[in-house]
């Protein structure tokens, strides 16, 4: 049967995203802490926080929920098998997407996602800061500077974690914010926050991949008679005869000797110094254009040794990689974690953003702003009763009326002896 055009275009308009799906986690089951493993040979326990199962204090769906960090100045792990080994190949890129939304004021914490290699040899029980990873993708933030989006891969030609070089910045509000990481087969690099693209670039350039293709020839030298001084002193401007003689203060002509002064007990009475209008300062030369001048003198470059080009770059899984997991450290805790996918196909991800990320997020924003609205009301309506109360007069007065120690017995009293010797 001949189909329409018609037909034809609506039967694509339908058709599933083609993409394959590696890994998928959405925690809305109970049975979510079966498939992912919290490292019991990483830290001592008491230094390990809890991951709580929860939708989080605001939300668009009560019952979508995500893993969220629960204890203050704790490091936090966990980690899970990808459903299938994600291999890189030139036939699809690699895309990583998760949801991240910070509760709390966050002050100094993690909450990147890593993708690691590994295979049947993977000890999740071991699973920490050292063990080897192919990505580490995600926000960042540890005071008011550093508030970056981490995008660091792993190159086994170097056998380092290359950092990307130009700094991504990342969201801190408190609301959820999808990141997503997209390496293509044609070596390039892309990053999408909310869906919105916020770098793009060429792997060798936005990495320290390779070294580069030109350096400086080790074998030249400016020579000795290139003249790179573009202004010289004019050799016909002299300096003025008397000029070094002319002092920077003279005594000031119209100060008068107080009445009250005697010579025997103050000393001879001396009139106070004043600049001196007539000083310019350290006399120098007029500068002229240096007939000689040849322009800065640029080392020539040759082609290095060392570069050598590799069309692999994007392959940070060329072994495989088995496992997805989060390891932190996290001062101010309230970071919850949602909807993660692992997959080869940019639309299969955005499709997934649409079913998750995007049909709950005005749900809640619209929670968190009528709960910081009502927060503000009750903070107003106490405000308003301690005034009415004259809570606040008093507590003026009560300050006022107070004997204050001197610093001295302040200082005492802190036991300030001992705390110095903490240092």
């Amino acid at each position: 049967m001949k189909l329409s055009n018609a037909a034809v275009l609506a039967a694509l308009s339908v058709s599933p995203v083609a993409g394959k799906v590696y890994f998928k986690e959405q925690f809305n089951d109970e049975a979510w802490n079966k498939r992912w493993t919290i490292p019991s040979k990483w830290k001592p326990k008491a230094e390990m926080g809890k991951w709580e199962h929860t939708a989080g204090k605001w939300y668009g769906d009560k019952d979508d929920k995500g893993i969220q960090t629960s204890e203050d100045a704790r490091f936090y792990g966990i980690s899970a098998p990808l459903d299938e080994v994600y291999t890189s190949d030139a036939s699809k890129p690699l895309v990583i997407q998760y949801t991240v939304k910070h509760e709390q004021k966050l002050d100094c914490g993690g909450a990147y996602i890593k993708l690691l290699p590994g295979g049947k040899k993977f000890d999740a029980d071991k699973f920490s800061g050292d063990t080897p990873y192919s990505v580490m993708f995600g926000p960042d933030v540890c005071g008011t500077s550093n508030k970056k989006t981490h995008c660091i891969l792993h190159y086994d030609k170097k056998d380092e974690n290359l950092l990307i070089k130009k700094e991504v910045s990342c969201e801190t509000d408190k609301v959820s914010h999808l990141y997503t990481l997209v390496i293509s087969p044609d070596n390039t690099v892309e990053i999408f926050i909310d869906d919105k693209s916020v770098r793009k670039g060429a792997l060798a350039d936005e990495f320290d991949f390779l070294e580069p293709k030109e350096i400086k020839d080790p074998d030249a030298k400016k020579p000795e008679d290139w003249v790179d001084e573009k202004m010289i002193d004019d050799p016909s401007d002299v300096k003025p005869a008397g000029y070094d003689d002319i002092p920077k203060e003279i005594p000031d002509e119209t100060a008068v000797k107080p009445s009250d002064w005697d010579d025997e007990d103050d000393g001879e009475w001396e009139a106070p110094l004043i600049p001196n209008k007539d000083y310019k300062g350290e006399w120098k030369a007029k500068k002229i254009e240096n007939p000689l001048y040849k322009g800065p003198w640029v080392h020539p470059m040759v082609p290095n040794p060392k570069y050598q080009e590799d069309t692999d770059l994007f392959k940070v899984c060329k072994d495989g990689c088995t496992h997805v997991g989060f390891e932190l450290w996290q001062v101010k805790t309230g970071t919850l974690f949602d909807d993660i996918i692992i997959t080869d196909s940019l639309e299969e991800a955005q499709a997934f953003a649409k079913e998750t990320f995007f049909k709950k997020k005005e749900g809640e924003k619209k929670m968190l702003d009528e709960q910081e609205a009502e927060d503000k009301k009750k903070q107003d309506e106490e405000m308003e009763k301690m005034k009415a109360e004259g809570g606040m007069d008093d507590m003026d007065m009560g300050m006022g009326g107070m004997d204050m120690p001197d610093d001295d017995a302040m200082m005492g009293g802190m036991g300030m002896d001992g705390f110095e010797d903490e240092f």
